[in-house]
């Protein structure tokens, strides 16, 4: 087969076209003709050596993927070759094949195309685990999704609009008009004072669930955003590792602020990667089904110019995924 290989940590251009050796199908997994992967900000810090793939997994980079079931490993049930498949990966997506557990895959949600599909898996997966399972989000309640126009962010929207909650999203203003037109309520400027503006627009309510991929930078105004009980859910790092945290602003709102990863779960267990994969199924896929959930694509690269799709991510304005096309 071949894959986008890295010759040595650091940027776009240390990536390769190369081939390498075909993945077998372990017990339990499967190997997929790969038709299209995405581009994730994870994928960009594996590049330059900063997100090292977790025991076991595939050096290759790339966290989801679509494609058709080549081969069955032992034990394999449910499944047949020939099916046409999304995957939640914890690496090999950037490949003409990749072997997965048989529990990460999903069927291509109503109404998108098997290309396309190589577009959902990581956001769908990251948002259900987050803001569904974990935060348990209910309708009627306030949701903030920080960075509304990027791939979780587009997603986030519509499932949190699609369950009944009041959507919030903080973007550039050039944005605006992107978030509202995937449903969201309540549009911020990521550059102002994110809490103000939001209890303004909610009577003092505040966020009942903040989605955050900042980390650090965010903390005190999404801790000072929150509602009485809310919970803030941090999924990234892009603004930093350490923050000073005011336990006293979370007792008096009894609220509580958690960081979850997906990529480094084990498959199985009350919270690995197959319940995930389960309840993002059970829950999401219908609303693809409905119409109320849909993918959103900024560009489609062939996957043998990996290389571009990361300069074009690094360098801002994307909204929603960038694909990868294999050939």
């Amino acid at each position: 087969m071949y894959a986008i290989t890295v010759a040595e940590p650091g940027g776009p251009e240390n990536m390769r076209w190369t081939e390498v050796e075909d993945p077998k199908a372990g017990p339990g997994e499967v190997v997929l003709d790969v038709v299209a992967s995405a581009v994730n900000r994870a994928d960009l810090l594996q590049r330059e050596g900063n997100y090292p793939p977790p025991p076991g997994a595939s050096e290759i980079i790339g966290l989801e993927c679509s494609g058709r079931v080549a081969e069955l490993g032992p034990g394999v049930e449910g499944w047949s070759v020939g099916d046409e498949v999304c995957a939640l990966l914890a690496g090999g997506g950037y490949a003409t094949k990749v072997a997965v557990p048989a529990a990460q895959l999903l069927p291509v949600p109503p109404g998108v195309d098997l290309t396309t599909a190589g577009s959902i898996p990581e956001v769908a997966c990251t948002v259900y685990s987050n803001v569904l399972m974990k935060a348990g989000l209910a309708a009627g309640e306030t949701f903030l999704v920080h960075g509304g126009s990027s791939g979780i962010g587009t997603h986030a929207i519509q499932v949190a609009k699609a369950l009944g909650a009041r959507v919030a999203a903080t973007a550039s203003p050039a944005r605006f008009d992107v978030c509202r037109e995937l449903g969201a309520d309540i549009v911020l400027d990521y550059d102002g004072d994110v809490p103000a503006g939001l209890k303004d627009a909610t009577d003092g309510h505040g966020a009942d669930v903040i989605l955050d991929n900042m980390g650090a930078k965010g903390l005190a105004a999404n801790v000072s955003a929150l509602a009485a009980d809310g919970r803030l859910m941090i999924i990234g790092m892009q603004g930093g590792v350490k923050a000073d945290l005011n336990i006293g602003a979370l007792l008096v709102k009894r609220a509580s602020v958690t960081a979850m990863g997906l990529r480094g779960r084990p498959v199985d267990g009350p919270q690995g990667k197959g319940a995930v994969v389960s309840g993002t199924r059970d829950v999401v896929w219908p609303l693809f089904a409905e119409g109320t959930v849909r993918p959103v694509v900024h560009a489609r690269f062939p996957m043998s110019d990996a290389a571009e799709a990361h300069r074009t991510l690094a360098a801002g304005g994307v909204i929603g995924k960038l694909l990868l096309l294999a050939p």
